[in-house]
């Protein structure tokens, strides 16, 4: 499938003419698309040096068309001015255009009207601005159309959304941004794109931090292991740390920054923490919710319910590391036993399912193995669903859509309890309330089991974050 983009002036006739023919020929091919970019007058000229240089073209004048093949991705191609387009019409789809030089005028006029009212309200407009890395996921494209509603923000009048990739050609992304501005979302108002991190982050409102594809420019003679390994740490480090400052010192005071995927998720958090050192370390979390979904998709095939009806499912500790699962609180709707009631009754987990050398054993190991088993058979996409579910559910919550009683697993800088070191990344139950959440261990049965578990996690976090630090000190 082929989609072309139409820009010029918003004043030029020509531009009114192809934008006529190009509606015409979409109504009449269900496969045709178009993306059309109406540019103020005053500033057509720096607009089309910048896209002739960045895609190698040569063009002078309004309008300029070319093609962009979906499905495949890439470079666009360039067709050309109007004449170029419709001798293309002419051949491919047998359509010419006969619009009166009155008609054309008159489209050419309504243009150049609506950009400058555009124009005039973008002054008055103060959108909230939301960042995402790793912009040409597949979980960041799950996740926008969603993400970008009344829904998940509802305080927003506005949202600007800005991708970020800083492992994949430019060409990519605005291919993205094409497709995200098609969806008409009502609240957004404009996307940008960025390749470049010293780009990154500005008047950052949320920040999204999705997994990171880093290029591998590890030693051959290392193992396969100790390699990957090794410039995985490098990498991470580096980026986390160049982003931790950029968020210090262009972000909002009150931004929300959220750490996710698979790998390293509470390491990243820290690293983002210790380089933003005058933001509150309470802005920064690292999310669990996948883990909390993928055991309550365990739970819930035994009891024989639905996974929506267990709920207060608890993730302790190192979220791509060593972690556990608690069922403490666990409640279970719906459950067909002796003792039943109205779709708002509910039963203690603990109470109904008494298979507690399960619980303590196959069903951690099934709860850890659950995503490898998907990812490695169908891809890291396979979990781009519930990752970006998760995301959508931990905003709701941050922007008040859930009351305090409600329970989350959420990876936040915690206090030094039970002789854990101060200031590391754990994942523990929290709650919000009016924007802010809560850490609830004080009224968490915590036994010496889960206490040795705890530690656990501290040690090995501690051990990666050392292992970054002298990464980064061998690279100085």
């Amino acid at each position: 499938m082929a989609k072309f983009v139409l820009a010029g002036k918003s004043d030029c006739p020509h531009f009114a003419k192809a934008e006529l023919l190009s509606d015409s020929l979409q109504r009449s091919l269900p496969n045709f698309r178009v993306h059309k970019i109406p540019i103020l007058p005053q500033e057509w000229k720096e607009w089309l040096e910048a896209t002739c240089k960045t895609n190698g073209w040569k063009h002078e004048k309004s309008p300029l068309i070319w093609r962009e093949l979906v499905d495949q991705g890439g470079k666009g191609t360039i067709l050309g001015g109007f004449s170029d387009f419709l001798e293309h019409c002419q051949n491919y789809y047998n359509v010419t255009s006969a619009m009166s030089t009155e008609t054309m005028l008159s489209v050419a006029a309504y243009n150049l009207e609506s950009g400058i009212k555009e124009q005039e309200g973008v002054a008055l407009i103060k959108p909230l601005h939301i960042w995402i890395s790793s912009a040409l996921s597949l979980t960041c494209s799950v996740l926008i159309p969603n993400l970008v509603t009344a829904e998940v923000f509802p305080q927003a009048a506005a949202v600007s959304l800005h991708l970020l990739d800083l492992d994949e050609e430019e060409e990519e992304l605005q291919v993205m941004k094409m497709e995200v501005e098609d969806l008409a979302l009502p609240l957004l108002h404009q996307v940008s794109i960025h390749t470049d991190v010293d780009e990154a982050f500005h008047g950052a409102d949320v920040v999204l931090l999705l997994d990171e594809r880093c290029s591998d420019d590890s030693d051959e003679n290392q193992s396969v292991e100790e390699k990957k390994e090794k410039w995985r740490m490098k990498k991470i480090s580096q980026r986390y740390t160049d982003y931790g400052r950029l968020i210090d010192t262009r972000a909002d005071e009150q931004v929300k920054v959220v750490v996710c995927g698979d790998s390293f998720v509470n390491a990243r958090c820290s690293l983002l923490v210790d380089a933003a050192r005058s933001i509150s370390s309470d802005r920064f979390v690292a999310m669990a919710t996948q883990l909390e979904t993928e055991a309550r998709a365990i739970i819930s095939e035994k009891l024989s319910v639905k996974t929506s009806d267990v709920t207060d499912v608890i993730v302790w500790g190192n979220i791509s590391g060593s972690f556990y699962v608690d069922l403490q609180r666990a409640q279970v709707f719906n459950f067909n036993g002796p003792i039943r009631g109205p779709p708002s009754f509910s039963l203690s987990l603990l109470k109904i399912f008494h298979h507690r050398k399960w619980l303590e054993s196959d069903f951690q190991d099934l709860v850890r193995r659950r995503r490898d088993a998907v990812t490695s058979k169908t891809g890291h996409g396979a979990a781009a669903m519930s990752a970006a579910d998760g995301i959508l559910t931990l905003l709701k919550a941050w922007n008040g859509s859930c009351g305090p009683d409600r329970v989350f697993s959420l990876g936040v800088v915690c206090p030094g309890f039970y002789g854990l070191p101060d200031g590391v990344v754990l994942s523990v139950p929290v709650s919000f309330a009016d924007g802010k959440h809560s850490v609830l261990v004080p009224d968490m049965s915590v036994s010496d089991e889960l206490k040795r578990r705890l530690h656990l996690s501290a040690s090995e976090l501690t051990q990666e974050k050392l292992a970054s630090e002298n990464d980064g000190d061998d690279n100085k």
